[in-house]
Order: structure tokens, then sequence, then C-alpha cells
């Protein structure tokens, strides 16, 4: 009996859920639902920010001038790298090609619903198992809703959509502007600006390196170890915001700075609307809950999300998530009971906080990303990601913190399982 499975979101996630689902017709088959026009998810770059012409609120958060700060040589999926003539570090353009040519080369498009947009997903109980009710209507025409009965999904709807914006004393008495790096596009109305960017993670510290090209200023705050690299003439550090006031900005260490734009890099909100309260999925403080490994939920085990972790390699990451749902679903894996789950998920979330890490880290990876790569590959019986990977994945995380203005200049080549080589430095 084939295996209905419903994908939300055709992103690099959902496509590499299409890819695995069709790979397997006498097993699989894959329906994916897509928003937008086109494959790419929030790699498909526009200028427009806020609401897009069909009233949905713009979902990319690429701006013009967007880099990768990992190289294209970790980033590629398994069997499919990037063209060889890109630089390492390729331009956001180069991506959404990429995926492009993916989908084409493994011809994903005729399993995409596309301009489509999923209402509700709800869970039905047929003979003690779940099926998986969609309901989807057209962009633009939400009156004419249909719906599909699918025996699992997986949602890859992302998580740099939905702008995280503090709550900041005296907000409401600034007279500066105040944006989300969301709506961040180009430099220019930066210019001769004095800029306070509240949040030092790699995207906020690229956006300030590019605002600095106009900016008269730009003040990186941050409660993170102080940024070890050189930055601009014109861009310094200063601890976390204590209050605004009208025209200036007050840090915890009580300096206070005249500024005129406070551009917020302070991260995006999980949010999956579509999922109805049956479905028993919570957030709280961006702390998804449960799910186990972070992909599958406890009680409903055909309900699965790719792409939640944060801080990873993503692409090879997505893959192997996929990988570890769909060997769930065929029967490969033997999954832990809900109460083994449970115990699993709860383990690795105490870790985190034993560790020191605020309960907001709970899908934080970074360093700890492969081992949780390795672990998935070994309960679902699959290759795991290449020692080479993890080994110039970590190299240009060195090289970033010692020079972030440079580190993408250099253009690297993976030699074999375990090594990579510099080709210019």
């Amino acid at each position: 009996m084939v295996i209905r499975v419903g994908v939300i979101g055709c992103g690099a996630a959902g496509l590499a859920a299409l890819r695995h689902l069709a790979a397997r017709p006498s097993t699989f088959q894959g329906v994916g639902f897509e928003t937008s026009t086109g494959v790419g998810g929030t790699w498909r770059y526009t200028d427009k920010v806020g609401i897009d012409t069909n009233g949905l609120p713009v979902q990319t958060s690429m701006y013009k001038n967007l880099r990768t700060n990992i190289p294209k040589e970790v980033m590629g999926f398994p069997g499919y790298p990037f063209p060889s003539d890109l630089p390492s570090f390729p331009e956001h353009k180069d991506v959404l090609k990429y995926l492009k040519d993916y989908s084409d080369h493994y011809d994903l498009e005729k399993y995409i619903k596309f301009s489509t947009k999923v209402d509700s997903v709800a869970p039905l109980s047929f003979d003690n198992k779940t099926a998986w009710k969609v309901s989807y209507s057209s962009v633009g025409c939400p009156s004419q809703s249909e719906n599909s009965i699918f025996d699992a999904i997986i949602v890859c709807n992302g998580h740099y959509s939905v702008p995280l914006v503090p709550t900041l004393e005296g907000m409401e008495d600034f007279k500066g502007t105040i944006v989300h790096s969301h709506d961040y596009r180009v430099p220019d109305p930066f210019k001769d600006k004095v800029v306070v960017c509240l949040g030092g993670a790699a995207s906020g510290q690229d956006i300030c390196l590019d605002i600095a090209t106009q900016a008269k200023q730009v003040t990186i705050s941050h409660n993170k170890p102080r940024i070890e690299s050189t930055l601009p003439y014109n861009v310094d550090q200063k601890p976390g915001i204590a209050k605004l006031k009208a025209n200036s900005v007050v840090f915890k260490n009580g300096e206070e700075q005249q500024a005129d734009i406070l551009l917020l890099c302070t991260g995006y909100r999980y949010n999956f609307p579509f999922l109805t309260e049956e479905c028993g999925l919570k957030i709280v403080e961006e702390r998804i809950t449960p799910l186990y490994k972070h992909i599958i939920h406890s009680k409903f085990h055909t309900l699965s999300f790719i792409g939640m972790c944060k801080i990873i390699c993503p692409f090879p990451q997505f893959d192997n998530q996929v990988k570890f749902v769909l060997s769930s679903l065929d029967g490969t894996q033997k999954l832990p009971s809900t109460e083994e789950m449970e115990h699993d998920i709860d383990s690795d979330y105490k870790n985190r906080l034993s560790e020191g890490l605020p309960h907001r880290y709970a899908h934080f990876m970074g360093p700890r990303q492969w081992a949780y790569n390795d672990t998935l590959a070994e309960l679902a019986g699959f290759d795991p990601i290449p020692k080479a990977i993890q080994n110039l994945y970590d190299e240009v995380h060195r090289t970033r913190v010692k020079d972030l203005q440079n580190y993408k200049q250099k253009q690297y080549r993976i030699v074999g399982e375990s090594n990579y080589e510099i080709v210019q430095a």
C-alpha cells in the first residue's frame, strides 16, 4: 500500500522531502503545498517588505547583498553539489538557482501545488490509526477550499519569516526608526545615519557590515562574548539594551548613545498557523514540544517537522532528517514508544539547561549538530554525513571569528571523505 505524504512548504527542506519520496514511488506518494509561484522558500529574494501582492506576509528575509556565510562545499545536498564554477560563498540568487536546478534534476515540480495556501491540518482516526485532513485553497481565493487526506504530514515551512520583536522599555517613546532585519533589503536608507543593531549573531554581524558601507556609525548591541574580529572603523560594540529614550539608546552598562535607527536582528518565531488544536503542538518561548529528535511528534508519529534546528549546516541536515522520517514511515526504523520519546525530549532539554543554555535555545545546535546528525543516521540505518563536511564547516567558523570582514574571500575544495583544502587564500 502506497503511503500518501503531504509536504507543507517547498523551500530547501520541502524539496529534500519530495526528492526522497519521489525516488520510491512504490512506497510513497508525495504532494507538496507551496504558497509562492515557485520553489526556493526563503531564498526567493524580493525588494518587497510587509504584505505581498496577494495580501500575504512577505516570506523571505533575504537582503540584496547577502552571500552565504558557510561555503557551498558543505552546503549542498548529498549527491547534488553546487556548480564548481561558483565561489565558495555564493550570492543568494545562486542558491535559489541551485534549488531550482535540484528541483528540475529530480523532476519535483509535478508533485507541487503552487500558489496554494494550507489553511488547516487536522488528525483523523481510522481503525486505530491517524490520518491527516489537509484543507487548502488557491492564493487569493480563500473561499474555494479543497480537502485531501494523507497518511503522513511533513512540515517544511521554515522559521525565518515571522520576526521575533522584543519588548524594550521606552520603545513607544523612541522617535527614530525601528526596523526588524526581516525587512532589511539594502543599506541606502541608512546613509549617514547612526544605527544601533540589537543582536550579535551571524546574521546581525553580516547585516551590520553591509549597513556600515553607508551609515555614519553602527553599534552592535549584544549580550554575547565580544566579537574578536577587527570591525570597520565605523562599527563598535556595546552590551545589550537597557531602555530606549526619545532620541537615544541606553545600554546595560549605563552608557547612552544617540541613535537614528534601531535595527532588530533578534531572530524569528516558529509559526504553524495551519495546525489545529487537535495536533497538540505547543510553542513556548521558541521551544516546540513534543518533538522527538526535534523532528517527530511524540504522540502523532506520522506528523514530522524538518529544519527546526538552528545554527546548523542546513541542507545536509534537512536531508538527514527527511531520511530519518521516511525510515519511520516505511518501517525500517521502529520508533520508541510515546513515553520513551518524551523521556528523550526531556533529557535533551535538561542537558541544555545544565550547560547554561537558556530555554529559548531548545533547538540550537552549533557544535552538537554533528553528533545529532550521526545519531539520526545510526538510528535509521543510512550513511552519515562525511567528516569532511564537519571539518570544513568548523574551519570556516574559526576563520570567521578571527576575520569577519575577509573570511568569505577564501575558496575551498573537498578532498575525499575527511579532508578539504584551501584553493585560494
